[in-house]
């Protein structure tokens, strides 16, 4: 059975329809794809444990997971009211923003070491200790 040409041309515009509306389709949700992997990215927060090396008491804290912090650091008003034990380093570290100028607040000076504890997971570390 031969198709006529009025028949064969509606398939291949039906097709071609078809076609593009995949594409539109597949370009949506990488669209979303991307724009969930951003939010993601700059919100993850989890609950983890420090332990404090001086006292070995534990405590439970959620913590900001940051994509573009390329150190782990702790807040000073949270090291004192949790007294975790600081040692002074010899040469500050100044710390620069994303566009690479220097960070308004005092540079490190302090770091402790704690033990990070995670699913199972332990990891004995120093943290830098920023001013704020």
């Amino acid at each position: 059975m031969r198709k006529d040409r009025k028949t064969i041309l509606k398939e291949e515009k039906l097709r071609k329809r078809k076609k593009e509306e995949r594409k539109e389709k597949k370009k949506r949700l990488v669209e979303v794809r991307k724009t969930d992997e951003e939010e993601v990215l700059r919100e993850i927060t989890v609950k983890i444990r420090l332990e404090r090396i001086n006292t070995y008491k534990r405590i439970i804290v959620k913590v900001l997971l940051d994509n573009k912090i390329t150190d782990l650091v702790i807040s000073s008003e949270f090291v004192k009211r949790k007294e975790f034990k600081l040692k002074k380093i010899k040469k500050p570290i100044y710390i620069r923003n994303v566009d690479r100028t220097f960070n308004k607040e005092r540079p490190i000076e302090y770091i402790g070491k704690i033990n990070i504890y995670y699913q199972g997971y332990r990891e004995r570390t120093e943290i830098d200790m920023i001013r704020g």
